[in-house]
């Protein structure tokens, strides 16, 4: 996974209203997808990764888990690309409601917005349903 740095994203991230919309429900699992959308801008394919998963296979390296968790612990979020898409990698193994809000409050912090500018639109999904 490579590491991103947030004054690498859109401007447009940290200048104006945004709104993150899941594309599946946080009951998925492990995996989120979404993404950032504003008035008149292309949408940013960002996704909510909880790094902590190990079983049946870990989802991401111990550096990487290492360093969420210290992202994590100084208030920070950490931004990586696994593929092309914009990813939030936070700790823990699954996301409620809470910890996706602040993921995502982390971002606009990253971006220089303030979280109040930032809107969350969430799906709850199934208990272990799988993403399609």
């Amino acid at each position: 996974m490579r590491r991103v740095d947030p004054f690498d994203l859109p401007d447009w991230l940290g200048e104006e209203e945004v709104t993150w919309s899941a594309d599946a429900g946080l009951r998925t699992g492990h995996a989120v997808p979404g993404r950032l959308s504003g008035s008149g801008h292309q949408p940013v394919p960002c996704d909510l990764l909880a790094v902590d998963v190990a079983y049946p296979r870990p989802v991401a390296d111990q550096d990487v888990r290492h360093d969420a968790h210290q992202a994590w612990r100084h208030g920070q979020v950490l931004l990586v690309r696994p593929s092309d898409r914009l990813t939030l990698a936070v700790p823990g193994t699954r996301f409620t409601a809470d910890l996706a809000l602040d993921a995502l409050a982390r971002l606009a912090k990253a971006v220089g917005a303030s979280p109040d500018r930032y809107s969350v639109l969430l799906r709850i999904g199934a208990d272990g349903a799988r993403l399609p």
